[in-house]
């Protein structure tokens, strides 16, 4: 069976949110990422096949190594998608700490 990965769902894990954290600023192999976790490379595995196939990093054959990339076309996907929301609760914020700063404790 083959089951479709959701973007939301493998950025809601935060070790493949750390892992998309890593890779943003530089093209990393599988073992260079899985050195910055306790878990086990298997599992490190699992989290790269999931960003991958979610087209949220892209893997690149170099030699014997692949080396995960950043896909900054699919961040930007999902960042205007969530863009609206962001502005909503901005807003709303902003009107809570108007209403705050208005508060006066009763002594």
């Amino acid at each position: 069976m083959n089951i479709r990965r959701d973007v939301f769902q493998a950025i809601a894990d935060p070790t493949r949110r750390a892992i998309l954290l890593l890779v943003a600023s530089q093209s990393l192999t599988a073992g260079a990422i899985a050195s910055n976790f306790d878990s086990a490379r298997p599992t490190v595995s699992k989290h790269l096949q999931i960003l991958t196939e979610c087209e949220l990093l892209k893997p690149e054959q170099s030699g014997r190594e692949v080396y995960y990339h950043i896909n900054a076309t699919k961040m930007k996907e999902v960042a205007e998608f969530i863009e609206p929301f962001r502005k909503i609760w901005d807003k709303r914020f902003n009107t809570l700490e108007a209403v705050m700063k208005k508060y006066k404790p009763k002594n």
